[in-house]
């Protein structure tokens, strides 16, 4: 069992009431989960606690809130894949994220490595041309190749890479 720590935005809209139960140690562990707005559409932000690694994921509707742990699962499957990741690995991650909670946001430096990605990617959503004709995944290896000091001035894929090699 793993957690999405969401904000309050973010829990109303998948009607879910947050958990009070601590996660088990895994892999990657927790994740923080943001709603936003973009271009009058719902998305959603959400980055891994210790990589600080990054999936935005666009236009959600009201089913896709409903089914969130899919959705969530969906695009870190594919994300994984784009980066390079061997299968194995992939499936090792996945299999954490069946059983998947949500919980309140707990840590203000992960928010605020957020709310940096979140200008980044409206940033390169407008350059790229729009939401409807960016790459998703391009976006999401771009997000993840942006050096933050909360993580020691390291890229997140560097650290995710190593957390799911195990080395």
């Amino acid at each position: 069992m793993e957690l999405i720590r969401c904000t309050q935005k973010l829990l109303r809209e998948l009607g879910q009431e947050p958990t009070n139960i601590l996660p088990i140690k895994s892999l990657l562990g927790s994740w923080h989960a943001n709603l936003l707005m973009i271009e009058r559409r719902k998305c959603v932000l959400a980055t891994n606690d210790s990589t600080l690694y990054t999936i935005f994921i666009p236009r959600l509707i009201k089913a896709d809130f409903e089914a969130f742990h899919l959705i969530f699962q969906e695009n870190l499957y594919k994300n994984l894949a784009y980066e390079g990741f061997p299968q194995k690995q992939i499936e090792a991650v996945l299999k954490e994220y069946q059983d998947l909670k949500y919980a309140k946001t707990n840590n203000r430096r992960i928010l605020g490595s957020m709310n940096d990605m979140r200008s980044q990617l409206e940033f390169r959503i407008q350059m790229h041309g729009g939401l409807k004709i960016t790459d998703m995944l391009e976006l999401n290896h771009e997000l993840n190749r942006i050096i933050f000091s909360a993580i020691n001035y390291k890229h997140p894929i560097e650290l995710l890479r190593v957390k799911i090699s195990g080395s």
